[in-house]
């Protein structure tokens, strides 16, 4: 793939509603080479991953320079398209958001997922204000001539524990996902929703492609296609179960067994 534009399209295109894309989140361009080399079609960060990666704790902690620093090098090491997670923008205001995204293409991505979570992480953005941000996010990409996949995230489900996940919450998910649609969202992003009836009635009604994000081994990802899911991501199970490894090796090597 040659061009920016090139990226975007086929990133567009890889979302499928029940043949999902598949994402094991990188926080480097050494992890994004690994997961390139495993048979990946597109590379994509998680914040809390490169968060820690660097030292820094997730929630717009790590100062935005970096954040960009490390997608040019991701970006610069692989082949594919490459979709960054930015948590809220790095911007309460549309300016704001429109600035950083216009960076974020810049150095080579071709998605982003913006939250709805307020910046103390307590409540939500209003879907109005939600919406000023994603049309800002939209408005840079138009002016850059690139297709940005905007994976809009609602975390709706996530602030709240599993057991309160009901019908209610799933009319509010649908109440966003369509305002995030007209104002130009490629997808709509729930992490934090597990329960397989609401998952399968979310991507019944959603009027954009719905992520679900798994952190262990199950559900699987032809599991979630059943259900309607286009694209599984997998948030920072890789980089937790990749320290793991990386801890035991070292306690083998350093006890001498």
């Amino acid at each position: 793939m040659s061009t920016l534009q090139e990226k975007a399209k086929s990133f567009h295109q890889s979302h499928v509603k029940g043949k999902p894309l598949v994402l094991v989140n990188v926080w480097d361009a050494g992890s994004a080479l690994a997961i390139q080399s495993a048979g990946a079609t597109a590379i994509a960060t998680g914040s809390w991953s490169v968060a820690a990666a660097h030292g820094e704790q997730d929630g717009e902690a790590m100062p935005f320079q970096l954040v960009l620093d490390n997608l040019a090098r991701i970006t610069a090491s692989v082949d594919l398209p490459v979709t960054i997670d930015i948590e809220g923008g790095y911007g309460r205001f549309a300016s704001e958001v429109k600035e950083n995204v216009s960076q974020v293409i810049h150095h080579g991505a071709v998605g982003i997922n913006i939250e709805d979570q307020l910046p103390d992480g307590a409540g939500l953005y209003d879907v109005e204000e939600q919406c000023l941000r994603l049309s800002a996010a939209r408005e840079a990409a138009d002016q850059a001539g690139v297709q940005l996949f905007i994976n809009a995230r609602t975390d709706i489900f996530l602030q709240n524990t599993p057991e309160r996940h009901n019908d209610a919450l799933l009319e509010e998910a649908l109440i966003r996902s369509n305002a995030y649609a007209e104002v130009g969202a490629s997808g709509l992003f729930v992490p934090g929703l597990q329960n397989p009836q609401l998952i399968q009635q979310l991507c019944e009604r959603s009027s954009l492609p719905v992520n679900v994000m798994v952190t262990s081994r199950e559900p699987s990802p032809q599991q979630l296609a059943e259900l309607g899911v286009a694209r599984v991501s997998y948030g920072p199970y890789p980089y937790l179960q990749a320290m793991e490894y990386l801890k035991d090796l070292g306690q083998s090597i350093l006890s001498g067994n």
